[in-house]
């Protein structure tokens, strides 16, 4: 079996790897700079280095794949929907070019609305574009990942937990690592065929007032969950030197989930995932704190 693997070096990828190889398959690797990959598994794996925009050099590192796992890399697309539609048509063209028969996609919780959620109505459009390419394919659509988290840790370190999300509203929180064991575990089944979406929920959903008790607890120092304002978060973003469609990307996910917003897929065996936050903060925030 071919399995090729985009953002190899991401969180959710480099899992992938990894247990793709501990399978015994030695997978094709799609990535921009080879040198950020593991050195352990680097005799293991095949190297395409390439931009994912680049549709021939995708369709060209494809040619007799089996199974592809897709991710819409962050970039600095002016537009973050036009850059995950970008992305997403070269992926989807590789498919119906090397008629790859099964394709797993990074997708988000929030993508079925199709519109009005930020970056992720990009997602959607290439879960359209995937839909259309004549594979077999499953959009894995996840929840809030823990290592977010990770880019707040200036005011983690002040004791706040800063978001735009109102304190009490619940979100499916999950650890990437455990998005990466059901990619693997999806690319390396046969036995599927078709369209399908597959929610990744995490243990719990949580708001961010339940996160900042979680990290009070685990970090062994008072957090306290503090909510900002859409315009807030905006000069926050400004600030930082982004433009301004890329801001509303970020803004529109929190906004387009917040009201009148149900999953499509609900919490059940298939959706649920076992690693709990606190355990993830135990091992991954304690350090950087």
């Amino acid at each position: 079996m071919k399995i090729a693997v985009t953002t190899p070096t991401g969180h959710v990828g480099s899992r992938v790897v990894h247990l793709l190889v501990q399978a015994g398959t030695r997978p094709i690797l799609l990535v921009r700079d080879p040198t950020k990959l593991d050195p352990a598994i680097r005799t293991r794996v095949d190297v395409a280095q390439l931009d994912q925009g680049d549709a021939d050099a995708v369709a060209g590192a494809t040619e007799d794949v089996d199974a592809l796992f897709w991710v819409n890399p962050p970039g600095s697309d002016p537009d973050p929907v036009a850059g995950y539609a970008r992305m997403g048509a070269a992926g989807a063209r590789a498919v119906e070019q090397n008629r790859i028969a099964r394709t797993v996609f990074l997708s988000s919780i929030g993508a079925e609305k199709r519109f009005g959620v930020g970056e992720i109505d990009g997602l959607a459009r290439t879960e359209q574009q995937l839909d259309a390419s004549g594979g077999s394919v499953l959009h894995l659509r996840c929840g809030y990942f823990f290592t977010n988290l990770l880019w707040d840790l200036p005011s983690l370190r002040e004791g706040v937990l800063r978001t735009p999300w109102p304190l009490r509203h619940q979100l499916s929180w999950v650890d990437p690592r455990d998005i990466g064991e059901i990619a693997a575990a999806r690319l390396l089944n046969t036995d599927w065929s078709g369209r399908h979406a597959q929610a990744v929920h995490g243990p719990a959903d949580l708001s961010f007032a339940q996160v900042a008790e979680i990290l009070t607890q685990v970090l062994d120092r008072p957090i306290r969950a503090e909510a900002i304002s859409a315009d807030q978060l905006r000069a926050s973003l400004r600030a930082v030197g982004m433009g301004e469609l890329q801001i509303e990307g970020i803004v529109g996910m929190s906004s387009g989930m917040t009201h009148n917003f149900v999953a499509e897929n609900k919490r059940g065996v298939l959706t649920t995932t076992p690693t709990p936050l606190a355990a993830w903060a135990y091992t991954n925030l304690i350090p950087a704190i």
